[in-house]
């Protein structure tokens, strides 16, 4: 069941990639950040007001009272996560989504080398067989990228995709921690208030420093409220694959870079991205790879 919910949430990241794109074009990032976290926690506040007012007593959606030290632990989760995403938001916004999908895929494999160290994680010969075409299909990608003007070692906003690549990787393995003894809806719901709390002291600290940030083009697109709605659900069905007692974060973590297939996809009909014929070949390869974990986990 977890590695269903895995493809799942895959599926659902690639939908928010692309509103992700589609929001952030010639847009204030910090804005759209904001509000991505607003509505963020609008979807799950919700269910920690129903639960503490006796509502809702039981079930999936049931978000119990925690202690401080929990509070802590999930304002540490809001810390890592909304690094990740400021550096993948800046990044997004000034490369193409079929450069900027394949970057994040190197997540994983920084996430299988603390499974397996921290965790004590490990691997059959299919999904050893799977990540290691995952990894090639990426070092291809970056050839890619140069036939683009994209330099993947001197690009400023290729660091930004890899800073937040590796802000991500931290934040599953933290996952994998927290859901040894948190449930996943309690997760969601306190990181997403921590996360719209934090972001909106950023913009404050921002516009006292900066005066110019103010004067920072932003446009309302429905896309915005998409991104939160669709990340809400793929990390709805993640946080549950997690939980499952013989979920592995290593696999999970590759699988859900599927989401990869279905940006390029977007970013190939709607976007008018260039040079597909090449990165269809490494996204083919990615494909490959989670063949290769999907038999692995079977």
């Amino acid at each position: 069941m977890w590695v269903l919910l895995a493809f799942m949430s895959a599926a659902l990241l690639g939908c928010y990639d692309f509103f992700k794109k589609v929001s952030l074009k010639d847009n204030s990032v910090l804005a759209v950040l904001f509000l991505n976290t607003l509505f963020s926690t609008l979807l799950f506040a919700p269910f920690i007001l129903l639960s503490s007012t006796g509502v809702i007593t039981s079930g999936q959606l049931y978000v119990p009272s925690i202690d401080a030290n929990t509070h802590l632990l999930l304002l540490l989760k809001a810390v890592i996560v909304l690094s990740s995403w400021l550096c993948g938001y800046i990044g997004i916004k000034h490369l193409p989504i079929t450069i900027v999908s394949p970057i994040q895929s190197t997540r994983p494999v920084l996430v299988l080398l603390g499974a397996l160290f921290l965790f004590g994680e490990s691997l059959n010969v299919y999904q050893w067989i799977g990540v290691l075409i995952a990894i090639v299909s990426v070092f291809l990608l970056s050839r890619s990228g140069k036939r683009e003007g994209i330099d993947f070692m001197h690009n400023k906003w290729v660091a930004f995709i890899a800073l937040a690549a590796i802000f991500g990787a931290v934040s599953a393995l933290y996952d994998k921690y927290l859901m040894r003894s948190i449930e996943p809806i309690v997760v969601q719901s306190w990181f997403n208030l921590y996360q719209c709390l934090l972001m909106g002291v950023i913009i404050l600290v921002m516009n006292a420093l900066n005066p110019a940030q103010r004067q920072r083009k932003f446009m309302w697109r429905w896309s915005i409220p998409m991104i939160s709605l669709f990340l809400g659900l793929a990390d709805f069905c993640y946080f549950t694959a997690l939980s499952q007692d013989d979920a592995l974060i290593a696999v999970v973590s590759m699988i859900r870079r599927g989401s990869v297939i279905v940006s390029f996809v977007f970013g190939a009909m709607l976007l008018h991205e260039k040079n597909l014929k090449r990165k269809a070949f490494d996204i083919l390869l990615i494909l490959v790879g989670l063949f290769f974990l999907y038999l692995g986990s079977k």
